[in-house]
């Protein structure tokens, strides 16, 4: 397992009054293997790398130094890797800090890369030291800013491993100037040993991809075999991890300090960086937080962005750019849908001027059901539960499933106990760590809990752990009973409006060591659920664009010129009486580049539309979606071809126009006149009778409430989004043309409007929908036509389209002998298993009582709130703690296979897994159509 950051940047600059660590000892070169230059294509200076092997109290450190532009003394910046690599892997960065005007030392720590040594975990005596050396050397040479003798300014910055040496080295050595640390912990022996809980399988990661016990130092290697075999964290083992940790020297750390959290990280969750800021802000230092997308789970590592970020830092603390934007003091990045140019999640940011940890505005959650429940710990804590899995990080990692509203965890019936709240009466934000106090009773004194909070969807159907995070925790001399108040993960999660919370506790989980005796508990519920909201933290709003100012007189100009002309119409080609109950039919459509006779934006396109559809419009940007739509309405006119809605040709002016309602390329809006006013004022343009508006039906859509009477340009760019398709619906058109309808919406907002249009189809109208969000098309639309350059790539039902329904991908971290495939195909529920690229492909049995599709590409049956199922039947098995029964709640006594008991099973096999999903999504097929075109 990689525990690598890939790409982070310098930092900046407080002083301080003492030097904790002297480092006087010499630096000896041992060898210079040879300087490089790199020229810039851009017109940057070029970047001089000299790589040199480093002599330090007998360990060789490989190192690489980066200078660009002259010769003038500038900041240092020390750039550390990530558990497991090498200086190789932060030369990018460092190439970067160069050419922006910092002199960058990279190293690789002991035991890694060229380096020699024992891996001591960032031993104050070992790789501490090591950086004080280094800062020795920084000091002596002429392109280095020095702010006395021997101090150089330098700042540190790196990803996990690297980020604790650059927190380490602020408290020992009084030089280090400010500091960017990423993805780290604070107190390693919480990271390990949470709460008492031994983290087994990230703890025999850190082994594994050390090289094996023999490359660490001694100390080390015992107290991981002790603690692996008994199970349990001694008193011992966790003083060698503290005494290793930045928390050892918490009052000392007084630097600058940008801490860069991820949020789908069970390795070292947020509560991490949220005890180093508390501790660091306390030390009277500037401490700004920053929670991004990714983490050792999986998920975006938002690279371009941190960089920029951390490269701001240290131009303000070390180059003392007093002008520099640093960013507010905390950031969180949210996600919402799917890019369809890159298949990479959509993400937004949202921030406040404060910190605001991770107990923020509490919000009181009453949890019903049995107050008093009692479950078991099964002999030797087996099948334990599944919640984060080390090793699936990436992609295919199940926080990243779970970040897209996909549930693929597991509890066992009678191994946890779980309280639930009443459906939300409105959207809840989580930004923080929920806590509630329950008394445990057990029959022995050891009793371990794993702690989580789902997100249960309405009629308990679909169930999410946020970031697949649990607490684990120890209690001890349970058998007389204790009360205990949990502190839940600290999640970024938007729970919905009609959803509910669950709380549940388990006596297993995967990821941890459990007591292997079997042990009865009881639970009583003594709190309702404590959670943090944090509302100071708001998204950004976007920048008004431009046409929001001219747009509103030019409409105006056209409504008033309506009014004075009346109804005037076109003559129209005969209609085609076959088609008159087709809502839309296209034929052999073409449409040139202006000025260009053999470039096409719109080629021989043909499809129909039936009555009842929600149809997708999908295709990269240039495929020619909006010229469709545009010619659909009337605004351009084809080359050739026809179009035809409800048997009649369309040009402008066309009658039948009348029975459309579009949205396309924004809406006009007179700014000073409130929405209301707006609507009234657009259909007053049609010439129609008001009777015919259905204006009430429109506002009940659009769910803007008393801001109806309130001028437009008061409204958010979200609002004004909701009141122009409540315009587009005006009159209940029987085809609705909408173009990007979720832009500027919020996942609550985008939710609302899905089903909207499911709604409105179901009444028998028709929708056309054209949007970059693939998540909400899967869920959406019942019917896609994909686009590509112009012309038609595919057109039908989106299970169609979409297909693989029972097949999932596992990926694999090395290559596995024939007979382990022959052993997975034969797992009951598996139809077969076969090879492909790094991976198997396994296609699981059909069988009539599987009660959980695995994917929400499945199409199980219509429902009022999805037609293609994916919103509506979820996992349930592998969702829903405890669940086995089948989808009309009753069993034959076969479980049906689902994802998390296949994972289940791989691990049991030990299969190497690094990654588990459907093989196909709607974004996987869109992908594959298009051929990489977006």
């Amino acid at each position: 397992m990689d525990l690598r950051l890939p790409g982070l940047q310098g930092l900046r600059r407080l002083r301080r009054p003492r030097r904790w660590l002297a480092a006087t000892a010499a630096v000896a070169v041992l060898a210079a293997a040879g300087t490089w230059t790199a020229a810039a294509s851009d017109g940057a200076p070029p970047v001089h790398r000299t790589d040199r092997v480093m002599a330090i109290d007998g360990v060789s450190l490989d190192t690489s130094y980066f200078t660009a532009g002259g010769t003038a003394r500038r900041p240092a910046v020390l750039l550390a890797h990530g558990f497991g690599g090498n200086k190789d892997d932060v030369r990018k960065e460092a190439e970067d800090l160069a050419r922006d005007g910092y002199a960058v030392l990279t190293w690789s720590a002991r035991g890694f890369g060229r380096s020699t040594g024992k891996i001591g975990l960032n031993d104050p005596k070992g790789e501490v030291k090591d950086v004080s050396k280094l800062i020795d050397w920084l000091a002596k040479q002429p392109d280095v800013q020095l702010d006395k003798p021997g101090d150089p300014r330098v700042g540190m910055a790196g990803g996990s491993y690297g980020g604790a040496i650059s927190l380490l080295a602020a408290g020992y050595d009084d030089r280090v100037d400010a500091i960017a640390p990423a993805i780290t912990y604070w107190n390693l022996a919480d990271a390990l040993f949470p709460n008492g809980v031994f983290k087994k399988l990230w703890a025999g990661i850190f082994i594994n991809s050390g090289g094996g016990c023999a490359k660490f130092e001694p100390t080390l290697c015992q107290m991981y075999d002790r603690v692996a075999e008994s199970g349990k964290p001694d008193a011992a083992a966790r003083a060698l991890l503290e005494a290793r940790s930045p928390s050892a020297v918490a009052t000392h750390i007084n630097v600058p300090t940008l801490l860069l959290q991820g949020q789908t990280d069970s390795l070292f969750p947020l509560g991490q960086s949220d005890a180093a800021a508390k501790a660091i802000r306390a030390n009277g230092a500037p401490v700004d937080v920053d929670w991004i997308a990714g983490g050792h789970d999986g998920g975006d590592m938002e690279t371009s962005r941190v960089q920029a970020r951390v490269t701001s830092w240290f131009d303000r603390y070390l180059k003392d750019d007093k002008n520099t934007d640093t960013g507010p003091a905390f950031r969180v990045t949210r996600t919402g849908g799917v890019d369809s140019t890159d298949g990479a999640a959509l993400l937004r940011g949202a921030s406040g001027s404060v910190y605001p940890g991770l107990e923020s505005d509490p919000r009181t959650i009453a949890l019903t059901g049995r107050r008093e429940q009692s479950f078991s710990n099964p002999a030797g804590a087996s099948p334990p539960a599944i919640s984060a899995l080390p090793g699936l990080g990436g992609t295919g990692g199940l926080s990243q499933l779970s970040s897209l509203g996909v549930g693929i965890s597991l509890d066992f019936p009678g191994q946890y106990a779980a309280f639930d709240s009443a459906p939300l009466t409105s959207g809840l934000r989580i930004t923080g760590s929920p806590t509630v106090t329950v008394h445990v009773q057990s029959t022995s004194d050891d009793t371990v809990l794993f702690g989580k909070v789902y997100d249960v969807g309405p009629g308990g159907t679909q169930q999410v752990l946020p970031s697949q995070l649990v607490t684990p925790l120890r209690v001890e001399g349970t058998k007389s009973g204790k009360d205990v108040t949990i502190t839940l993960p600290a999640i970024d999660y938007d729970v919905q409006s009609g959803h509910h919370l669950r709380l549940v506790l388990a006596s297993t989980d995967l990821g941890y060591a459990s007591p292997a005796a079997p042990a009865t508990y009881i639970v009583t519920l003594k709190s309702d659920l404590k959670v943090p909201t944090a509302p100071g933290v708001t998204t950004a709003a976007a920048t008004l664009p431009s046409w929001v100012w001219w747009l509103p007189p030019a409409g105006a100009a056209v409504a008033l010129a309506l009014l004075l002309t009346g109804r005037r119409r076109t003559a129209t080609a005969p209609p085609a009486p076959e088609l008159s109950e087709v809502p839309l039919q296209i034929t052999d459509l073409s449409k040139r580049y202006a000025k260009s006779a053999d470039r096409y934006a719109v080629r021989d396109l043909s499809f129909r539309v039936e009555k009842g559809q929600v149809l997708g419009l999908l295709g990269p940007n240039g495929a020619g979606k909006t010229t469709t739509l545009r010619m659909l309405m009337g605004l351009i006119k084809p080359d050739a071809g026809e179009i035809r809605v409800f048997g009649h040709a369309i040009r402008p002016g066309a009658p039948v126009l009348s029975r459309v309602g579009a949205f396309v390329e924004g809406a006009g809006f007179l700014p000073h006149l409130s929405g209301r006013e707006n609507l009234e004022l657009y259909w007053q343009a049609t010439g129609r009778p008001p009777e015919d508006a259905h204006l009430e039906e429109a506002l009940e859509i659009a769910g803007l409430g008393d801001a109806l009477a309130r001028a437009v340009r008061t409204y958010s760019q979200g609002m004004r989004q909701r009141l122009a398709i409540a315009q587009a619906m005006l009159g209940l058109p029987d085809l609705l043309i909408l173009d990007e309808p979720t832009n500027g919406l919020d996942p609550p907002q985008i939710r609302e409007m899905r089903e909207v249009l499911i709604r409105y189809a179901a009444a028998g109208r028709t929708v056309i929908v054209s949007s970059h969000l693939l998540a909400e098309v899967e869920q959406s639309c019942t019917h896609l036509v994909v686009m590509d350059r112009g012309r038609l790539v595919q057109a039908g039902p989106v299970g169609e389209i979409i297909g693989a329904e029972d097949t999932l991908l596992v990926g694999l971290a090395t290559d596995i002998p024939d007979p382990l495939v022959e052993k997975v195909a034969t797992l009951p529920g598996v139809e077969s298993a076969t090879r492909t690229d790094g991976a198997l492909l396994v296609r699981l049995a059909a069988t009539p009582q599987r009660g959980a599709r695995l994917h929400p590409s499945a199409a199980p049956p219509r429902s009022a709130t999805s037609p293609n199922g994916a919103a509506d039947e979820q996992l349930q098995t592998a969702a829903h703690p405890g669940t086995l029964a089948t989808a009309t709640g009753e069993t034959d006594g076969t479980e049906p296979l689902t994802a998390a008991r296949l994972l289940v099973e791989l691990v049991r096999l030990e299969v190497p897994v690094s990654s588990l999903g459907p093989h196909r999504r709607l974004e996987d097929a869109f992908l594959t159509l298009i051929g990489g075109s977006a």
